[in-house]
């Protein structure tokens, strides 16, 4: 699980990347954000096709209007590999090579360079052309004049034993966060749940029959994930500042975000899976377009 690109927020207040996060870099520091609130409807049906299809190592990118879901497999040649590390800029080829593990160097690598196409794709010009930067946060976004293209993106990588798999969420109509994870049993679940959930969420957490948990863990994780990616803030954000579902079988909203419900968050969530052993979720803010 991956706050951002190849980041997450370091000295969280809850502590997340010491007790359970897979984190490899840290730009971030403890503060909240504003939210700008507007009347949205409550969350439609994800316009994604069925999970296997999405999870699918050679499947395509699914996009609705100026909203794209991508899978970027990992696991590819070394030539392949080559190819895309072309397309990155010095300061992401030093950061690469900082990495001890070749695993974690080849899934930066293919990550970052995959992204660098889908983005010249949309701003028509070169891979190595795109101007990428990081807030404050450490959240990556694009610079100069290609932000004023209005294309916002997020990714997040997940391991399964059908390979790994990055899934990368490019948004035009505002800002956008995607988690993805591989649905599995935690040494100590009830800890991470009772540090990391609302009281809300952990009341609903308790309720689940024990067979349902790990879904239910998962659900309740990747769609905070999801938001707090998308909001930029990664997980400096304090999570019990909000409410997701997280039911296995019930539909993914959010409940509340700060004093308002989640009818008028200003944001809209989906889930995606379970499938393949993952789960998914994707926030987008809603601009009423």
């Amino acid at each position: 699980m991956v706050a951002w690109v190849d980041n997450a927020a370091q000295g969280s207040p809850r502590r997340a990347q010491a007790a359970f996060r897979f984190r490899e870099g840290a730009h971030a520091s403890p503060g909240k954000v504003a939210y700008t609130y507007r009347q949205c409807a409550e969350s439609a049906p994800a316009p994604f096709p069925h999970p296997l299809e999405l999870f699918a190592v050679a499947a395509a990118e699914v996009c609705d209007g100026d909203k794209c879901l991508v899978p970027i497999p990992l696991d590819l040649p070394e030539d392949a590999e080559s190819e895309l590390a072309a397309f990155l800029s010095e300061a992401e080829r030093q950061r690469a090579a900082r990495f001890h593990r070749p695993r974690d160097r080849q899934r930066y690598i293919v990550a970052h360079g995959r992204l660098r196409q889908l983005l010249a794709q949309r701003l028509e010009i070169g891979p190595e052309q795109v101007a990428l930067g990081y807030n404050r946060y450490g959240k990556p976004e694009l610079l100069g004049p290609q932000a004023a293209s209005g294309w916002r993106f997020n990714i997040s990588y997940s391991d399964a034993a059908e390979g790994s798999l990055a899934l990368c969420a490019l948004s035009r109509r505002g800002r956008i966060g995607v988690d993805v994870e591989s649905v599995r049993r935690l040494d100590d679940p009830e800890t991470l749940a009772r540090q990391f959930f609302s009281p809300r969420e952990y009341a609903l957490y308790r309720r689940l029959d024990p067979d349902d948990r790990p879904m239910g863990f998962f659900n309740c994780w990747t769609r905070k994930e999801a938001f707090v990616k998308a909001l930029g803030t990664g997980l400096s954000h304090d999570l019990t500042d909000f409410d997701v579902s997280l039911t296995p079988g019930m539909p993914a909203r959010l409940l509340r975000v700060g004093g308002l419900s989640g009818e008028r968050c200003g944001w809209r969530l989906e889930s995606i899976g379970p499938a393949g052993g993952r789960v998914a979720a994707v926030v987008t803010e809603h601009t009423g377009s």
